[in-house]
């Protein structure tokens, strides 16, 4: 990671977090620990021994649950330390942390040392409870080598450890806040692999379980480390603009929190439904455990509350005295619920008596009730916690940022609103609707699938304009104030890496190679009973459709505008190789997913590769149409950019008589009959190339319908529309 040497004057005068704070979350780390082991060791949970294998020992009982509290309270001080630097601090004007900003990414690099030691102590001690064998019996290296690719835990913690890594290395090099928001990005992936891979993994529901998992460790790390971040802020006597930066955290900080809070409670209920009845809440020790878990949250919400109403707006003005103390107490019931999670991850849900599990409910989480009819495919709904939220988040914000518009009098197209939440459509429908209910169980279903999300949704969306929308939406942050969202989307849109990402070398061979890749290699079949696999591979689809459609079609600033004529050649240059990879899959004579597919054994799809020759016509049928969208909407961009070039020289010649067009014809006549040039004539000269520039300048900066002008040709204060920024 390449950073400037340099370190900044004011870096060097940064104090350490006062001994309280420290203390503090020491203690709470300390409580989450003796939490996750006494209440192992109270509850009996052996998880070995439920499964028919030998008792590992008290030792690898007692230190993983332990071990593992201690990791994870390590992850979210990490996250937290993280995310106040990057987003709860401003830096300074060059672009370097400030005072603040520096001591809480050394900070992170602490705890990203003490998370990297845990995740990798986590790696025997998972394998000796999987094996139930004592940890001293595993730990040869070679042993751990066979081993660990094979147990799944294992070999999660064990990439843990490694992003923990990386983490700890980036907060020990970034001194920039551009660099510091990367470093947050890594650290949010942190919890993924154990998340994903959990017990929540497998078994009935499990996709609702472990989406709702997801989302509920996410949570759960931006506002427990965040609140620790805060609070080491606030005790820090060292900091000469302590307050100036409390003024901007706290404020923004309360406002996640809120979010994290609402967050937590929905996903909280999800799971627990998924894993324990009602009946059989608090007659069962797992039932128990929720109840205690529901309570502290319950708790956690009142003293966020509190905090809202009696702390906020006296630590925003430098008196955090109430702040620190009813945080304290807040930071140890987190820190202890985190304890509790883990005690409750080692328990069995309760058995219920329930019949087992069939095939296709094992394996993808839940059972179809028949063959994908039209009407099964549009009403059999099964709600995808995350991609089916997201869709209903982008569509709510986009209709609040139109609203905002137009309440100050402002005009919003009625086809970008109309694209934008077509786009949201499709995203709901192809992760959602009966389509996302059988993509993971047919191939010619998942197709279709792919193709929504990978060629409509992301041409309807790109089309929306969002970018354009919040820069004209959000108020600008103004002068002295620290930057808000509407300077953070601007940093990102001109950032180094999305010009890099928006490269018609990059987005090409990912648009269209990533096809023959994921299809044609084993990479597909070893993915099929992985929830976690088609959550990636969904990502995959939106993430590279909109970055290959956003510098061809998009209205939003692109960190990369082409020229017409290029969009034109990447997109033709991309319709061979989509068709080609349609007609590869219907001609093949392997079937791809074959092992996968006939272990389901669904009585509906009696022939595997008649249904990969359906998905073959479906990529081949459906790639086309939107191709032949994008190219309609390139030639009536072109045209249009057209007619606002030729009203624009209107416009001028009947403001000035065509004067620069009679002193073009005047230097053409002088440079025919030879003519001497004057001082005079040299002033002709120079006005007619210094207009010529300027419509060469216009036409590149306004090329593709509503296009916008890069940052750099937008005046202060103004956004990237030419509408003002506190119109």
């Amino acid at each position: 990671m390449a950073q400037t040497t340099a370190e900044p004057p004011e870096t060097r005068k940064a104090g350490t977090s006062s001994s309280g704070a420290a203390g503090l979350i020491g203690l709470g780390a300390g409580i989450a620990m003796l939490v996750a082991a006494g209440l192992t060791v109270l509850t009996g949970a052996r998880p070995a021994i439920l499964l028919g294998l030998p008792d590992p020992g008290e030792l690898t009982t007692v230190a993983l649950p332990a071990v593992r509290s201690l990791s994870e309270v390590a992850m979210v001080l990490t996250i937290g330390f993280v995310l106040s630097a990057a987003f709860f601090v401003p830096p300074q004007k060059g672009g370097y942390l400030d005072v603040s900003g520096y001591r809480a990414v050394r900070a992170a690099s602490w705890t990203a040392s003490a998370w990297f030691v845990c995740a990798v102590l986590l790696v025997p001690l998972n394998v000796a409870d999987t094996m139930g064998r004592p940890v001293s019996d595993v730990l040869s290296p070679g042993l751990l080598v066979n081993l660990v690719p094979k147990i799944s835990a294992a070999s999660a913690w064990s990439l843990t450890s490694l992003i923990a890594l990386v983490v700890l290395v980036a907060c020990r090099l970034v001194l920039s806040w551009g660099w510091t928001v990367v470093a947050f990005g890594l650290a949010m992936a942190g919890p993924l692999p154990v998340s994903l891979t959990g017990h929540s993994a497998a078994g009935g529901s499990h996709d609702v379980a472990t989406d709702s998992l997801v989302l509920h460790v996410l949570g759960a790390s931006l506002w427990v480390g965040g609140l620790a971040a805060v609070l080491v802020l606030a005790s820090s006597r060292a900091n000469r603009d302590r307050a100036t930066a409390l003024s901007t955290a706290v404020p923004r900080f309360s406002a996640l929190a809120l979010v994290c809070w609402a967050v937590l409670a929905v996903t909280g209920v999800v799971n627990a439904l998924v894993r324990v009845p009602l009946s059989a809440l608090f007659t069962s020790q797992y039932g128990t455990l929720v109840v205690a878990k529901a309570v502290a949250l319950i708790l956690l919400g009142v003293l966020g509350a509190w905090h809202r109403r009696r702390t906020v707006a006296d630590a925003a003005a430098g008196r955090t005295k109430a702040l620190v103390a009813l945080g304290g107490v807040e930071i140890l019931l987190m820190l202890g619920t985190i304890g509790l999670a883990v005690a409750l991850g080692r328990s069995a849900p309760p058995d219920t008596g329930a019949p087992p599990p069939s095939i296709t409910e094992a394996v993808i989480g839940y059972d179809l009730d028949g063959p994908p009819t039209l009407m099964r495919l549009l009403f059999d709904w099964r709600f995808s916690l995350i991609y089916g939220s997201l869709a209903l988040l982008m569509a709510a914000l986009y209709i609040v940022g139109v609203r905002r518009l137009r309440r100050r009098g402002d005009a919003w197209p009625v086809g970008r609103t109309l694209a934008w939440l077509c786009g949201c459509a499709v995203m709901l429908l192809a992760t959602s609707s009966g389509v996302g209910r059988y993509a993971p169980s047919m191939f010619s279903v998942h197709m279709a699938q792919h193709m929504m999300l990978s060629m409509l949704a992301p041409i309807l969306l790109v089309l929306g304009a969002p970018v354009t929308l919040a820069l004209r939406a959000l108020p600008p942050a103004g002068r002295g104030r620290p930057d808000g969202a509407r300077e953070w989307i601007l940093a990102a849109v001109h950032s180094p890496v999305a010009r890099w990402l928006t490269h018609p070398l990059i987005t090409l061979p990912l648009f269209v190679g990533s096809y023959y890749v994921l299809y044609f290699s084993s990479l597909f079949e070893t993915s099929l009973n992985q929830h976690w696999a088609h959550l990636a591979m969904n990502a995959h689809f939106l993430l590279v459709g909109w970055l290959f459609f956003w510098p061809l079609i998009g209205i939003d600033p692109s960190p990369r505008r082409l020229p017409p004529v290029a969009r034109l050649g990447v997109v033709f240059a991309s319709v061979p190789f989509h068709a080609f990879f349609g007609v590869a899959l219907m001609s093949s004579n392997e079937i791809i997913g074959g092992t996968f597919y006939r272990g389901l054994g669904l009585p509906w799809v009696p022939d595997l590769m008649r249904d990969q020759q359906l998905g073959g016509g479906l990529t081949w049928a459906s790639g086309e149409v939107p191709l032949l969208l994008v190219i309609i909407v390139l030639l009536v961009q072109w045209s249009r950019h057209d007619e606002r070039s030729a009203r624009r020289d209107d416009r001028r010649a009947d403001a000035d008589d065509d004067a620069d067009l009679k002193a073009y014809n005047a230097m053409l006549n002088r440079l025919a009959t030879g003519t001497a040039t004057s001082v005079a004539n040299d002033d002709e000269l120079a006005k007619v190339a210094a207009v010529t520039v300027s419509d060469e300048r216009q036409a590149s900066a306004t090329s593709g319908a509503g296009s916008a002008p890069t940052q750099a040709d937008v005046p202060a204060g103004q956004d990237d529309s030419g509408a003002s920024g506190t119109r």
